[in-house]
């Protein structure tokens, strides 16, 4: 049996966790999640799930990841507790389901790329929308863009993921960076700043039921937990590397990333007098055109922030879908012995199959990202905590403390894990069941919209 890859650096790993984590979760949900929940007021209870719940849970995945040293599935067989594969299962599962939808989505940005350069896409944003992001053009978008997925994958850990995420993070920051500035000059941006950046607690208080799963999933969405992407990556560290520094450098660049979008987004529409919307897969692509076709100077400003824009977005979706079809495939490897080229391709194309209804009817991309989000994450994210918490216990311990001076902080860590993190992620499990089986009317809904 050849020796398993590795990262060739530990920058590598950590812009490789940066790319998965800062995707369309951060550039195409978080800034309409923002808009439909009470804007800053999200904004509080999003950046608090991250602190008290997306950190611990990190590390949770990163102590299941470094100490198996295999896949996310045999991992809890290597740890000698078989009984608790079907965790591992559950986020490859979710991997395998976002991915579908994830890729018909990268289709669209492709696509819009290339509106943004003709200026199709801003002429008339509501019927280009449309034409791209239904029926054969989107299934053909799609097929593109899982390709180019599929072709990095099979490339492998070092040569392939670490290669093109060492390029790919630095530019999303870079171009967000320069829209942002761009976005701050222009008139009537200070009501999106108030709006994103000034709380009403009222807001909260008002309509937590529906605003606390919102941000906690968007939490857990962003920082790719729950689809076994983070213990699939850090099976593949060295056992010296610190996973607590490791992992604070990833959610604190991911939410920096999250709010730096926030931060040309909205201004852009306010600035324009769009309303944000209420989020949905079309929101992005339809509102920041409207806004961009606005723009003075003859429509080439527009096309030209439209392109940079749009741009970022590819990259972003790009580096977290090889993170979903990597959890994939790293267990079809690890557990199978297939060659790394033959299980990205064959996976790549199962992935593109299932992801063929999202692309003929937006309907069913909303249903397949609400099941995903409200369901597949949550669920994966209560195993990993009970299983780290309280059945790994002292062991999870001796690996976070593993390559760094923790002491008594990684006690402190793990009790947090057993009472308050549980506590939390039950009781969103419990508002997004009754939002998946008892509120037909306002959730998502177990049954499809097509299907209704």
């Amino acid at each position: 049996m050849s020796q398993r890859e590795t990262w060739a650096t530990r920058t590598g790993f950590i812009l490789a966790a940066v790319g998965s984590a800062v995707g369309l979760g951060n550039i195409w949900r978080f800034p309409f999640q923002t808009s439909a929940n009470g804007g800053a007021a999200f904004l509080v209870v999003y950046l608090a799930a991250v602190l008290l719940i997306g950190i611990p849970v990190i590390l949770a995945e990163f102590a299941i990841g470094r100490r198996a040293n295999v896949d996310a599935v045999k991992a809890f067989r290597t740890l000698d507790r078989p009984s608790w594969r079907f965790v591992g299962a559950i986020g490859i599962l979710a991997s395998f389901w976002t991915l579908s939808y994830y890729s018909v989505v990268g289709g669209w940005v492709t696509r819009y790329v290339a509106g943004s350069v003709t200026g199709n896409a801003l002429a008339a944003p509501e019927s280009y929308f449309g034409a791209v992001s239904a029926g054969l053009p989107a299934i053909l978008t799609h097929a593109i863009f899982i390709a180019v997925t599929i072709g990095i994958v099979a490339f492998g850990i070092e040569r392939g993921i670490e290669l093109a995420t060492k390029f790919m993070v630095p530019s999303i920051v870079v171009l967000l960076l320069v829209l942002a500035g761009f976005a701050a000059t222009l008139p009537g941006a200070g009501e999106g700043y108030a709006f994103f950046l000034s709380p009403d607690f009222g807001v909260v208080a008002e309509n937590w039921q529906s605003i606390l799963p919102a941000a906690f999933g968007q939490a857990l969405f962003s920082l790719s937990l729950g689809f076994s992407v983070m213990i699939t990556y850090a099976s593949y560290l060295g056992r010296d590397d610190s996973l607590f520094a490791d992992g604070l450098a990833i959610a604190v660049t991911n939410t920096f990333v999250g709010v730096l979008a926030g931060l040309v987004v909205l201004p852009l529409l306010f600035a324009q007098g769009v309303p944000p919307g209420e989020g949905g897969a079309g929101a992005v692509f339809i509102a920041i055109p409207t806004a961009l076709a606005e723009l003075p100077g003859g429509g080439l400003l527009g096309q030209l922030i439209g392109v940079v824009f749009f741009a970022v977005v590819f990259i972003a979706a790009l580096s977290s879908a090889i993170s979903l079809l990597e959890a994939v495939v790293a267990y079809a490897v690890d557990t199978f012995g297939i060659s790394r080229a033959p299980a990205a391709i064959g996976l790549g194309l199962a992935g593109f199959l299932l992801g063929i209804p999202s692309a003929l009817d937006t309907a069913w991309l909303d249903w397949f990202d609400g099941i995903g989000v409200t369901f597949f994450l949550p669920i994966a994210v209560l195993a990993v905590v009970v299983f780290v918490g309280w059945i790994m216990g002292d062991e999870a311990v001796a690996e976070l403390r593993r390559g760094s001076n923790l002491t008594s902080a990684g006690t402190t860590w793990l009790w947090m894990l057993r009472t308050f993190v549980l506590l939390v992620v039950l009781l969103i499990v419990a508002l997004n069941f009754n939002d998946l089986f008892l509120t037909p009317d306002t959730g998502y809904y177990i049954v499809p919209g097509p299907l209704q």
